[in-house]
């Protein structure tokens, strides 16, 4: 599984990095993924942090 961030799209809110640490981290003011391919164990996380983004900004593959 992989994810990305939309720059474009992001509004800053944290919200995925609260969720899932480990794989988002804010760079200045939008989120960015440093993990990629996300480990197995995060998956779960992930994915919760995908579904839960209010302006749809992330997307994964796999």
């Amino acid at each position: 599984m992989k994810v990305f961030v939309n720059p474009e799209v992001c509004i800053g809110c944290t919200l995925c990095t609260q969720i899932c640490p480990e794989v988002f981290k804010m760079h200045e003011d939008k989120s960015t993924v440093y993990v990629n391919p996300v480990p197995e164990k995060l998956k779960d996380s992930c994915r919760q942090a995908v579904e839960s983004c209010p302006v749809n900004a992330i997307t994964q593959e796999g």
